[in-house]
């Protein structure tokens, strides 16, 4: 019969401590930012992954506390989609003055998947800065194979998800500089706050939504 001598069981009570020490630290580590957002249609909360994208969650938070997102709009709206906004003045519809581009990050393993938030972007593949977008449903399309580059998620709608439904449902079209797509009535984006997770309630989950089978690749620019 085996037995464990006091000398084995301190050592085996040290590294248990030493996991369970290690294990608080990771998590306190892995603790997110909450920002929230107030537009004239309601709130909503974003979960920014700080660890995960920390180069697009640096940037986004940047221009939160920059109060560069006050009184812009959402300016594209696409239904069973994504809406997206974050960069024109809500006044005057035109593109407000932003910081370099960002790399990247969408090889992170985080997937466009309904209440995700990602970084906007054009063409080129380093090409986003400020303007973000909600996925309105699962967009695999979006994301990342061996043969290019997806959009690279950096959050995820944790509060306020039937506000970005009803967003996803307002009428659209041409107004202003934009060709389609634009929201006919203006939804404003009126200020962006960095909050601690206890002023959110518990995060509420997504309903999933079954999209229609498109017939061509979308892409959040």
């Amino acid at each position: 019969m085996l037995t464990k001598s006091p000398t084995r069981i301190s050592v085996l009570a040290g590294l248990l401590l030493g996991s369970l020490l290690l294990s608080g630290i990771s998590r306190a580590a892995e603790q997110t930012t909450q920002v929230r957002v107030t537009t004239n249609m309601g709130e909503f909360v974003i979960e920014v992954y700080d660890e995960r994208a920390p180069i697009t969650a640096a940037n986004f938070l940047r221009y939160v506390r920059e109060g560069f997102y006050s009184n812009t709009i959402i300016h594209r709206v696409v239904a069973n989609f994504v809406i997206q906004g974050g960069g024109h003045d809500a006044t005057t519809m035109q593109l407000k003055p932003t910081h370099d581009n960002v790399f990247n990050e969408s090889g992170n393993g985080l997937q466009n998947k309904r209440g995700t938030v990602g970084l906007a972007r054009a063409g080129p593949p380093h090409s986003g800065n400020a303007q973000f977008y909600v996925n309105l449903v699962d967009n695999p399309d979006l994301d990342p194979v061996p043969t290019r580059w997806g959009y690279t998620v950096f959050g995820r709608i944790v509060q306020g998800m039937d506000v970005i439904d009803r967003i996803g449902e307002t009428p659209t079209g041409a107004t202003g500089p934009f060709k389609s797509d634009a929201p006919l009535k203006p939804v404003i984006i009126q200020k962006m706050e960095i909050i601690s997770p206890a002023q959110t309630a518990n995060p509420q989950p997504v309903a999933p939504v079954s999209p229609p089978a498109p017939n061509t690749i979308l892409s959040p620019k």
